[in-house]
């Protein structure tokens, strides 16, 4: 058994007081004796409709930045695995990425990850502010097991999540910000649980509650049950996870060795 971690709150619009929440999060976490603090996307600060492009690429950060490194060091400190997001520079002006990254134990940045599938929809268009990312990173080794990392919208694209699944990866953690609307909260239960069962896989999803958001951060088992819902409360939510029961639901429910991609591949429109 692994004990995580994934924090719901509501970051506001300045960058340094969310920061301090973060740090303090990751400390609790690692007292309550988690291996690992998963964040929600945008943590570094809220980005309402009213600030400029300009205004959010000038409060944006390299990886080795003070926010970045803040949390690297607090990893270290802690000895803790996180997951976390940030608004990351660009050479596209006035356009940023939205780029999650691991950290391990001994505080080095183990994988980053550039969303590639941005926002443009139901109203939304993050693309007015943010620039996609060109590929999806490989999952990492971690003693969590393998863990890959998607964000978001991402999880409306199966591909992806399959990819990461056929590659290796046993967790996906997937820093989110899912913004309110008509069955939203039911469109994210629905698609985390279908990510978690067609992959047998967990899936550590974050999300953002307050301003825009709808909370409901949860972590589904490989076979699709929700071990962890942390509703609309602001906070960390704890729990187990087993890469044995992974193992296990793999060898039951083989979808992934029972895949016929040599039918797949030469499949023409």
């Amino acid at each position: 058994m692994t004990k995580i971690a994934i924090v719901q709150f509501k970051a506001s619009t300045d960058k340094n007081k969310n920061l301090t929440k973060i740090l303090n999060y990751i400390k609790t976490a690692a007292k309550r004796g988690a291996d690992l603090c998963a964040f929600p996307e945008f943590m570094m600060f809220y980005t309402n409709s009213s600030q400029s492009a300009a205004e959010l690429a000038k409060q944006a950060e390299t990886a080795n930045g003070e926010f970045v490194s803040s949390i690297s060091n607090a990893a270290k400190e802690n000895s803790i695995f996180v997951v976390g997001t940030f608004y990351e520079k660009s050479r596209k002006k006035n356009r940023v990425y939205d780029t999650a990254f691991l950290v391990g134990k001994s505080g080095k940045i183990l994988s980053t990850y550039r969303k590639i599938h941005l926002y443009d929809a139901l109203g939304f268009k993050e693309s007015r502010k943010l620039t996609a990312g060109s590929k999806i990173t490989r999952p990492a080794k971690t003693s969590l097991g393998k863990l890959g990392m998607m964000i978001c919208y991402d999880l409306r694209f199966p591909e992806m999540s399959r990819i990461l699944a056929s590659s290796g990866s046993e967790v996906l953690v997937v820093p989110s910000a899912w913004v309110k609307g008509k069955r939203k909260e039911e469109h994210w239960l629905t698609i985390n649980k279908t990510r978690a069962i067609e992959n047998g896989c967990y899936v550590v999803a974050p999300d953002q509650v307050g301003n825009i958001y709808c909370g409901r951060s949860i972590v589904v088992d490989p076979y699709g049950k929700i071990i962890l819902d942390m509703k609309k409360r602001q906070g960390i939510g704890i729990v187990n996870i087993s890469l044995d029961e992974l193992k296990k639901t793999r060898k039951a429910l083989p979808l992934l060795q029972n895949r016929r991609t040599d039918l797949y591949n030469n499949f023409k429109i």
